[in-house]
């Protein structure tokens, strides 16, 4: 076996995503730092990311290097901001060396990001870690059967399978992460998008996971969303399993997705963040999904 090399990398976003992945890489024995602003900033200086299982009252503290600007080349940046953020973060890493990795939600395809930082540094993907912030504690949900075998999604915008696309993957798997390649990651995002947009939406009117799940109706009509946006997709849902959305019985849909929205899963996720910050990202990628399907 060949000698692991470290790799050099940004996580430019310090939520829930990106202290994470900061925090698994940094432990992992790579050079990771974490790029932060204002509070979150000051308080990654002063204790470094904190951690805590869901509502468990002991806090784990990892000292991340943190940064507030890019500074010299990487390897690789990962981007891992909210999508009304993202054009702000594109400016930033245009004289930025190193492949640009988005962990996020998108459904604008690479285009737009490509147009400015270049077409060939970047990579598509989505975070799989869940959790919410607790003031600057990062509050993660417990691992289980189901959450070990979901795999985090990464892809080049092609389809191709690179040798840099392999090299992330293992990177990211020395750090305990569940990377995969995706073959179909604008398809991917672009499904997930149709079917999380309505979701966020939903919670985010109710109050969060649970008292939407107290709305019958409200559940309903989010599923019917869920189907247009499936049904005006370019190319058929990725990964496959989201077309039974639309061809399920609506009474036993609604039945599972109150029973998902009140799982622990659901409740320690971004559904329960009712923020104006959450609100402006769903708007986003509103949009994103309306000028999909004009452009069909």
């Amino acid at each position: 076996m060949g000698q692991r090399v470290a790799m050099k990398l940004l996580v430019y976003g310090a939520g829930v995503t990106g202290s994470q992945l900061a925090a698994r890489m940094h432990e992992a024995g790579h050079d990771a730092s974490l790029l932060a602003r204002g509070e979150r900033l000051a308080a990654l200086r002063r204790h470094g990311v904190r951690f805590a299982e869901e509502d468990s009252p002991t806090v784990r503290q990892v000292p991340v290097p943190v940064v507030e600007h890019p500074a010299g080349g990487y390897d690789l940046v990962a981007v891992c901001v909210r999508t009304h953020q993202v054009d702000a973060v594109l400016e930033s890493l245009v004289g930025v060396e190193g492949d640009v990795l988005f962990l996020l939600n998108w459904a604008a395809g690479p285009q737009p990001l490509g147009a400015v930082i270049g077409h060939e540094r970047v990579l598509l993907g989505f975070p799989t870690d869940g959790g919410t912030m607790d003031d600057d504690v990062v509050r993660y949900r417990a691992a289980n059967f189901l959450t070990r075998r979901v795999a985090m999604p990464i892809g080049e915008p092609d389809g191709r399978t690179t040798p840099r696309l392999e090299r992330i993957v293992r990177a990211l798997r020395t750090a305990g992460i569940n990377a995969k390649a995706e073959p179909r990651m604008d398809a991917w995002l672009r499904t997930h998008a149709a079917f999380s947009e309505p979701l966020g939406q939903a919670a985010h009117a109710a109050g969060g996971p649970v008292a939407l799940a107290d709305d019958r109706d409200a559940v309903r009509s989010m599923l019917r969303l869920m189907r247009q946006n499936l049904a005006a997709l370019a190319t058929p849902p990725v990964p496959r399993g989201f077309a039974a959305l639309r061809t399920l019985p609506e009474g036993l849909l609604v039945a599972l997705l109150r029973r998902f929205l009140r799982s622990p899963t659901a409740v320690q996720s971004g559904l329960s963040d009712t923020s104006p910050a959450t609100a402006a990202e769903l708007q986003r990628l509103a949009e994103q999904i309306r000028a999909g399907t004009r452009t069909r």
